[in-house]
């Protein structure tokens, strides 16, 4: 927001040097990005009155011209066309210095002597877009009421420092001259003061006769406050106001569309003015818009409209997109005789939105869509016609038209002093804070229930007891706070168990090869169709976003096998062979969908193995190894068919009751998918439940003080007979006596029958009372043997 400080002295009175005033202004909390001087290069140059024009006896193009500049008469060659005897303009006499530093001194021109420069608006450093057109290809002209002798500077006001505040989205109130110099005269304790507004209303007719208003969509539009004025006069804005405007960063266009840019920057309250004669019905409608309608906005550009976005009709068609852009329709013109004048409240959410939409963001949604209070609509109205009338520019008609279904109400919040100074750690006294807040134009009252402040309507970013405490910190002043050192009980960190157990979970992983990856929670619905999950798959329910990036991150993931194989499948196609990955991350899984609350993040850990010198055994491995080091004993794999695992190498793991997961070789089709041309092994288990089982204690006993006894053990069954059945039946037939067994070999070919595999345990045998001898061991593989040949038919191997 750029301030210019003689715009702001019409305010408040404040004699502080501009680094003082940014300085203070930055510690009560309106930050200051920057200070631009205007004009400090300008010296010397005055109003002077042309007396005669005469032509150059040797130039064509040339003149000259006598000029009072109030001391004396002087002679000034120049090649201006636009001027003329009686006109009063500026004079850079003599060792002056215009716009850029550029230095002025008496030359010859075609032998004659010119003792200065009669100077353009862009010499001065004005912006000539809104003057007339000899003006901006020619020499300024004064108006005819200019001193001749007084220096431009002081007439023009071109000498000025502009404070260029940085305004958070919290404080729209600030977006404004009259807003700054709120919280100026509040820091300072200086008088703030806004001038009262006069209207003549001069003309005989009764707005609310010539006029109708109807707000349809009275969700997105709380106020319509509208006034008419006729006889309009369509010219360039008064040079004051132009230059007004010009270091606000806003360009001139016509005195009547400046008056309400210039409104608007005086009190933050956007204003719109509609062409009366061209609002069919002259009725105003404020409705949303309808599907593929369309406007021409003043741009000159076509906008298409849709239901969001909120319009300003007659009825027939759309004037303007309410608080962004008028239409051209219904544009001010030169041949515009009457104009209605238009100060509303808009829905800021629904601004920001259209704004975005359609690519347009103008200085009035960008203060729309932050929020303005309703309560300065009517004045901001009147404003804009006092302008119009103290410039002559039309005749305002008599009252108003004011459209407020949704009236805002000054809030009221507990004050607290003790609690106040508590936060800030000070000792403020009541009257102070009460001053403070009443500079701010915040009230206090004391009622049966407590002290109470009222806020003003346009301080919306005041909610609650902590805003108000803010508020008396930030004026106060933040480097009057005294410094203390926190105060509390300091308490040692630690690692929760689950934390630690994850921490386990990665070292293991880690140390037997495997690298940790982080994958996206959003995924593309397509997955499920990559790893063959079938349409009802519990897998398919998942939470749709709102506003995805594209489709392949449009859903939460309900599982982590999909993004291990896009993580396997990008890593081939880097010439990346040898790939061992794990992921620990949550599956979102909804109770219902629609959500009506928030779902369940299930943690998981998916393993990935792609590598040719290992299998579905060393996938195994690792899993049992990851158990024996979280202590969880009561597991085991069995075999289960799995969409996206090969019909025949696939394992569900149970543990106690529980399905944690599966393990297992991917199916083919689903590697086609992926692009995948070699074997792929994943498991992905429940990891809450995992944890959930897993155990810190560590238990000892003492060293065994016997031998083992070992024996191997070969027997051929049918290939269907799954190795695990076999451990089980083995451990169930040799009781207490076994200490350990392991399968060491697994064999099909060469002597052994077809439909039948051999199979290779090692087996250890204890007891912690004795030395087993060969007979009790030798009973024991017997009845092994008998019990496996009884329940598989097994056979010893020869």
């Amino acid at each position: 927001m750029l301030v210019p400080i003689s715009w702001l002295k019409d305010f408040v009175d404040i004699n502080e040097k501009p680094e003082e005033l940014s300085k203070r202004l930055t510690m009560s909390g309106s930050n200051v990005e920057g200070i631009e001087y205007w004009g400090t290069d300008i010296k010397n140059i005055v109003i002077g009155e042309i007396q005669t024009v005469q032509k150059h006896p040797d130039a064509d193009k040339l003149v000259i011209v006598y000029v009072n500049t109030g001391e004396e008469t002087i002679q000034i060659v120049t090649g201006a066309t636009n001027i003329k005897a009686g006109d009063k303009v500026p004079v850079a006499l003599h060792g002056s210095t215009i716009t850029g530093g550029k230095k002025i001194r008496t030359s010859k021109l075609r032998g004659i002597e010119s003792a200065g420069m009669l100077c353009s608006a862009e010499e001065l450093g004005l912006d000539d877009h809104g003057l007339p057109k000899e003006m901006q290809n020619g020499i300024l002209i004064l108006p005819e009421d200019a001193p001749v002798g007084k220096d431009i500077k002081d007439y023009l006001n071109l000498e000025d420092v502009v404070i260029d505040f940085e305004i958070t989205p919290n404080r729209p109130d600030c977006l404004s001259i009259v807003g700054v110099a709120r919280e100026t005269a509040a820091t300072f304790k200086s008088n703030f003061r806004i001038p009262e507004i006069n209207l003549k209303e001069e003309a005989e007719d009764c707005v609310k006769d010539n006029v109708n208003i109807n707000i349809e969509a009275e969700d997105l539009c709380n106020r319509y406050v509208a006034r008419l004025v006729k006889d309009i006069v369509i010219e360039p804005s008064p040079l004051w106001m132009q230059r007004r405007l010009q270091t606000c960063g806003v360009r001139s266009i016509n005195n009547i569309v400046d008056i309400t840019n210039y409104v608007m920057l005086e009190m933050g309250q956007p204003l719109h003015a509609f062409d009366y004669d061209k609002v069919e019905g002259h009725s105003i409608i404020v409705r949303r818009g309808k599907t593929s309608e369309k406007i021409e906005t003043l741009d000159g550009n076509i906008r298409e409209i849709n239901e969001s976005m909120l319009l300003i009709t007659d009825g027939k068609k759309p004037l303007g997109i309410a608080g962004v852009m008028g239409g051209a329709d219904s544009e001010i013109t030169s041949s515009t005789k009457c104009v209605l004048i238009e100060s509303a409240n808009f829905f800021g959410p629904n601004i920001r939105r259209t704004s975005k939409q359609l690519g347009l963001r103008s200085e009035s949604s960008m203060r729309f869509e932050k929020g303005i209070d309703p309560n300065i609509c009517l004045q901001a109205a009147d404003r804009a016609c006092e302008l119009i009338e103290q410039l002559g520019a039309g005749k305002v008609l008599k009252g108003y038209i004011d459209v407020f279904p949704g009236k805002t109400a000054p809030k009221e919040i507990p004050f607290n002093p003790d609690k106040i100074n508590s936060v800030l750690g000070t000792d403020i006294p009541t009257n102070e804070m009460v001053d403070i807040l009443n500079r701010l134009e915040i009230t206090v009252n004391s009622t049966a229930d407590g002290m109470k402040v009222i806020v003003p309507t346009f301080r919306s970013d005041l909610v609650e007891e902590a805003d108000i405490i803010e508020e008396i910190g930030r004026m106060y002043g933040y480097d009057r706070l005294p410094i203390t050192l926190p105060t509390g009980n300091v308490t040692h960190g630690k690692l929760s168990d689950h934390q630690k157990y994850i921490n386990e979970i990665k070292d293991v992983l880690v140390y037997n090869g495997y690298s940790e990856i982080y994958t996206y929670s959003f995924i593309s619905p397509k997955v499920f169709d990559n790893i063959n999950a079938p349409q009802n798959s519990s897998l398919r329910q998942a939470i749709t976003l709102l506003n995805p990036l594209g489709e392949e991150h449009s859903i939460m993931r309900t599982t982590l096998m999909p993004n291990i194989l896009d993580v396997i499948s990008f890593n081939l196609n880097h010439k990346v062979d040898e790939l061992r990955f794990f992921e620990i991350g949550a599956a979102y899984l909804p109770k219902e969908l629609p959500l009506k609350e928030l779902p369940y993040e299930n943690k998981r850990i998916a393993i990935g193995l792609c590598d040719d010198s290992m299998d579905f055994y060393d996938l195994k491995r690792v899993i049992e190894t990851l158990f024996k080091k979280l202590r969880i004993k009561n597991y085991n794999f069995l075999q289960e068919q799995h969409f996206a695992f090969h019909t025949s190498r696939c394992a569900k793991i149970v543990l106690g009751n529980d399905v944690i997961g599966f393990a297992g070789e991917i199916n083919p089709d689903v590697l086609e998918n992926y692009e995948i041309s070699k074997r792929v092994y994943i498991a992905e288990l429940d990891l809450d439940i995992i944890l959930s089982n897993a155990s810190g204690k560590v238990g000892f006993e003492p060293l065994p003080k016997f031998p083992t006894s070992d024996r191997d053990l070969a027997i051929v069954v049918n290939e269907k007979v799954l190795v695990g059945d076999v451990i089980n039946t083995i451990k169930e037939s040799a009781g207490n006596l076994l200490e350990r067994v392991e399968l060491f070999d697994i064999y099909q070919g060469g002597q052994i029958a077809k439909g039948y595999k051999s199979i290779a345990f090692s087996l250890v045998f204890r007891a912690e009372d004795r030395t087993l001898t060969d007979t009790e061991v030798n009973e024991i593989i017997e009845k092994i043997t008998k019990h496996l040949q009884d329940k598989f038919n097994a056979t010893l191997r020869e």
